[in-house]
């Protein structure tokens, strides 16, 4: 139930009725209902929805918006849910609704229990959100612990809003960087039999402590073997060896982080079936691929790109742009409706041409969304954190969650847009105070729990409480706060957006925190306390369906 929802929908049908009764009696012309809006004010002497039309009926109809305004309200039905109407500034329409105009989502609440919230603003269209895809060739870092975390959740979030959206990652299990690998794996395995001088590691190799570990690994499991094999069958079981050890990592770490996916996606696939060449030579038939300098061009500029882009190199090697086309073209093919991937900035000159390239195939390529994710910088005490133990150059996954735990890095990540720069305070994630949000969110929960264990009676079902002895401010505001629910599920899957769950898991332990603390729940009086004690387990019930979306454990006790 979606009562916020409801209610706005019925006041703007009564705006509506009353436009069309002031253009039938000649107090207003004859014209369009423009576009308007009945939203929540943010200030509460407002009422509890404001609208804008008058404003937006004042060119058309060539009137003042305060007349139009008043026009309006005359001839408004303001029977139940609205208590009375004000007209404010330039011509605001202020509802102020009746007291029990939210009750009955306690009753909802009740009924719905894990499905509270649930919506269907996504009408079932199918979305794919592909995130993390890291090169398997080292450790997960802070930027890949950001994504997967937003990832996961904004996949939550459109399942929850009535999309059916499926989680997949790319692995980029080809091309140089694999090659690479392959070399740095055997540079480190020559190196561990005293004969390093054989085969040094590659300038631009990698030189994580994870890749001695491989090669290591791989001595133990074939000894010698590959000493006196030829090179090139070395380097392919190698590379084979250390990719089938670094997905398996890069999965189980993600694991550890709360993070699952539907589909695991070879990058090298599309290569063995064709699908990249297939795609090249449709780009070709359309007129949008030409050589220069040996090599094949994709025209990126004819679709507003700055510069044209190589397809296939003079070597006859496609490039990774190449492949990534295909790649968005398979998921089209697939039966998607709307696509979402979540990179770094860095690759913020890629959208463009991505989303030109797809279009010039004949998909819609305004189709997919790209989600930037900025940098997350790790401080202690104030102090930034730059140095991993393993890893050297970065602080990891897993090192994060064995420092401050799964459930505090996943809240942290999922605090901010991913478009602004996260500071990561690990001293507060780990604080037990209400300093540290998670902690306060968490301990909202485990109090409720305590609270209705303590009341010694079961939460009688709402059609037996009297609600309407709910009127103090602090319940009205926890109210509110619950009847929220649902419309934050869907602001949050229409602005792809999990940072707004944060939030008001923040404002809803809040509101629970001052009632509790002003309203008296194990009072004397049975009928208030079995309506307070209603109305803290539906905000225990609330508060968990949010808690549990963002991958974060509702605790009974702490």
């Amino acid at each position: 139930m979606n009562i916020i929802a409801e209610t706005r929908a019925t006041v703007m049908a009564r705006i509506q009725e009353a436009f069309q009764a002031a253009v039938a009696d000649g107090a207003l012309p004859a014209t369009d209902l423009p576009e308007f809006v009945v939203e929540q004010p943010n200030d509460k002497s407002h009422g509890d929805f404001a609208s804008n039309l008058a404003m937006q009926l004042a060119r058309p109809a060539r009137m003042n918006p305060r007349a139009i305004a008043q026009a309006l309200v005359d001839r408004l039905d303001t029977s139940a849910p609205i208590d009375h109407v004000d007209l404010a500034g330039p011509g605001f329409i202020n509802f102020t609704l009746t007291a029990d105009y939210l009750t009955p989502v306690l009753a909802a609440v009740q009924a719905e229990d894990r499905d509270y919230g649930k919506s269907d603003v996504g009408g079932g269209r199918r979305v794919q959100v592909e995130f993390v895809s890291a090169n398997p060739t080292g450790l997960l870092h802070m930027g890949n612990a950001r994504g997967g975390a937003l990832g996961d959740v904004l996949a939550g979030v459109l399942n929850l809003a009535g999309y059916q959206a499926d989680k997949e990652y790319y692995i980029n299990d080809t091309g140089n960087q694999v090659n690479l690998l392959g070399r740095s794996v055997e540079a480190r395995y020559f190196e561990a039999l005293g004969q390093g001088d054989a085969y040094p590691l590659p300038e631009d190799g990698y030189q994580g402590a994870d890749i001695a570990e491989t090669a290591r690994h791989l001595l133990a499991q074939d000894g010698e073997v590959y000493v006196n094999m030829d090179r090139d069958e070395r380097l392919a079981k190698m590379t084979d060896f250390a990719l089938k050890e670094k997905v398996k990592g890069i999965r189980q770490g993600l694991e550890a982080f709360g993070v699952s996916y539907d589909h695991w996606f070879s990058e090298k696939s599309l290569h063995e079936s064709g699908d990249v060449m297939a795609a090249i030579d449709a780009l070709r038939d359309r007129g949008y691929v030409y050589e220069k300098d040996g090599a094949q061009w994709l025209r990126c500029t004819d679709y507003g790109a700055e510069k044209d882009e190589v397809l296939v190199r003079a070597n006859g090697i496609p490039t990774y742009f190449a492949a990534d086309i295909a790649y968005h073209k398979n998921k089209f093919d697939r039966g998607y409706d709307d696509l979402i991937n979540i990179w770094g900035a860095d690759h913020h000159g890629h959208v463009a041409r991505l989303k030109g390239a797809l279009t010039a195939l004949g998909y819609p390529g305004d189709r997919l969304t790209v989600i930037l994710m900025q940098l997350v910088r790790l401080y202690r005490d104030g102090e930034l954190v730059r140095m991993s133990k393993r890893a050297g150059e970065f602080v990891t996954l897993e090192e994060l969650i064995e420092e401050v735990g799964r459930e505090a890095a996943r809240f942290f990540f999922s605090m901010r847009s991913p478009d602004s720069p996260l500071d990561f305070d690990l001293s507060l994630a780990k604080k037990q105070s209400s300093d540290n949000p998670v902690y306060y969110v968490q301990y909202a929960h485990a109090r409720i729990c305590s609270l209705l264990s303590a009341a010694g009676e079961p939460v009688r079902p709402a059609a037996e409480v009297d609600t309407a002895l709910l009127k103090e401010p602090a319940e009205e505001a926890l109210l509110e706060a619950i009847a929220a629910w649902p419309e934050k599920v869907a602001l949050a899957a229409r602005e792809l957006a999990p940072y707004h769950l944060a939030y008001y898991a923040k404002d809803l332990a809040n509101a629970f925190h001052t009632f509790y603390n002003g309203c008296k729940v194990l009072t004397d009086d049975a009928e208030l306390k079995a309506a307070r004690l209603l109305l803290a387990d539906c905000a225990r019930i609330t508060l968990r369906n949010v808690l549990l979306l963002l991958g974060v454990s509702a605790p009974e006790r702490m």
